[in-house]
C-alpha cells in the first residue's frame, strides 16, 4: 500500500485504474467527471500508455471495443447523457464477451439535465440501456477510498468473466475529497494471458471477435452462453453491506452517496431510541435479493431512499415480495436528501 493522498473521487478512480494496469483510456469531456479525464491526460502518456480525448462519446466507446479486443485493460468514463451515447457500443462489448471498465459519474436528468449529483441512471446501468439480453456488473461505491478499491476490482472482474463492468458513482462522490490509500500498482506482465485476443495470427489460427450471426440457432446459442455466464456471476459476485441490522426495527435500503448519508441518520436515530439499520447494495447487478429477502422476514419496514424517483425501489420490492412494507423517499433533479429529511421520513414509519 502507498501513502495516503487527499484525492477527489474522480481522481481516485483514475489513479486506481492506472494502478490496475489500464493501458488505454478513451473519453470525451463532460461534467462532473472532468477531473478523471484530466488525471488520465496528465499521467497515462508519461507512463507510456494510451490516452485519447476522442471526438465524441460514440468514438470513445468504439476505441474501447478495439483495445479490449486486442486484450489490453481499457476504460472509458463519462456522465449520464454521455453514457447514453455509448450504449450501442456497450451492448457490442457485452455481446462480444469483451472486458472493459466504464465509469458513470451520474448527474441530474433526464435530457441534458444539470451537473448536480443524481442516481437517476440506475435503470440504465442495471437493466440494460442498450439493446439485447445483456448484463453489466455494476459496482456502487459510497466513499472515495471505496471508489478506488472498486475500480481495481472492476478490472479483475472484467477480465475474469470477459464482461464490461460499470462503476456507478454520482457527482457528489466524484467531486468530494477524502484521504485515500490505494494498493500498489500491479505488474501487468503477471496478468493471465488472453488467448482469445486479436493480437495477430502468425503461427496460429485467427481469433474472431464479433456479436453478429445471421443464423438464429447460432445466435441463440451465443445468448445461452451469455446467460450461463451471468448465472455464475450472480452466484459468486454479490456484494453488500449491513449496518445495525441485527436488532433493527426499521431498515433503510440505499446505495452510494445516499447510503453514506443514511449511516449518519442511523446514528442520530439510535440516539433517539429508534433502532434503524442500513442495507447497502455494493453490486447493483447482481442485486443482493436473497440477503434483503432475509431482512424482510424479520423487520416490518424497509424504506428505500434514492436520489431518483424510485429506481432501485423496484429491485427492493422484488426482494421483499410484500413480506414487509416498502415505502420510498427520493429526491431528484440534483437535490441531495439531507439527514434531517431522511430521519423525518423514518419517523413516519416507526410505530
Amino acid at each position: 500500500m502507498g501513502t495516503k493522498q487527499l484525492l477527489r473521487g474522480n481522481e481516485a478512480i483514475a489513479e486506481a485504474a492506472i494502478r490496475a494496469g489500464c493501458q488505454c483510456y478513451f473519453a470525451y469531456p463532460i461534467t462532473p467527471q472532468a477531473e478523471l479525464l484530466e488525471h488520465m491526460a496528465r499521467n497515462m502518456p508519461r507512463l507510456g500508455r494510451t490516452f485519447v480525448q476522442a471526438e465524441s462519446e460514440v468514438a470513445a466507446i468504439s476505441m474501447v471495443y478495439g483495445a479490449a479486443g486486442a486484450g489490453v485493460r481499457t476504460m472509458t468514463s463519462s456522465s449520464s447523457p454521455g453514457i447514453s451515447l455509448k450504449m450501442e457500443g456497450i451492448s457490442y462489448l457485452a455481446g462480444s464477451n469483451l472486458p472493459a471498465v466504464i465509469v458513470n459519474v451520474v448527474r441530474g436528468g433526464p435530457g441534458l439535465g444539470n451537473i448536480a449529483p443524481s442516481q437517476c441512471d440506475y435503470f440504465q446501468a442495471t437493466k440494460g440501456g442498450g439493446h439485447g439480453d445483456y448484463r453489466l456488473i455494476v459496482l456502487a461505491p459510497a466513499t472515495v477510498p471505496e471508489a478506488g478499491n472498486l475500480t481495481m476490482l472492476a478490472f479483475d472482474l472484467a477480465d475474469q468473466y470477459r464482461i464490461p463492468v460499470m462503476i456507478l458513482a454520482d457527482g457528489m462522490l466524484g467531486q468530494m475529497m477524502e484521504p485515500v490509500e490505494l494498493p500498489d500498482a500491479i505488474d501487468v506482465s503477471s496478468l493471465p494471458a488472453k488467448d482469445w485476443a486479436t493480437t495477430g495470427a502468425r503461427g496460429r489460427d485467427p481469433n474472431i471477435i464479433l456479436s453478429f450471426d445471421l443464423d438464429p440457432g447460432r445466435l441463440k446459442q451465443m445468448n445461452v452462453l451469455l446467460q450461463e455466464k451471468y448465472a455464475r456471476i450472480t452466484e459468486n459476485e454479490i456484494r453488500y453491506e449491513e449496518t445495525g441490522i441485527e436488532d433493527a426495527e426499521i431498515v433503510i435500503a440505499a446505495y452510494g452517496t445516499v447510503a453514506r448519508i443514511a449511516k449518519s441518520v442511523a446514528r442520530q436515530a439510535r440516539a433517539e431510541g429508534i433502532k434503524l439499520g442500513i442495507f447497502r447494495p455494493i453490486t447493483l447487478w447482481p442485486f443482493p435479493y436473497e440477503p434483503l429477502k432475509a431482512i424482510s422476514e424479520r423487520v416490518d419496514t424497509i424504506l428505500t431512499v434514492e436520489m431518483s424517483a424510485g429506481q432501485m425501489l423496484e429491485d427492493v420490492r422484488l426482494a421483499v415480495a410484500e413480506r414487509a412494507k416498502t415505502p420510498f423517499y427520493g429526491e431528484f433533479g440534483g437535490i441531495v436528501p439531507t439527514p434531517r429529511a431522511i430521519l423525518s421520513e423514518v419517523k413516519k414509519h416507526v410505530s
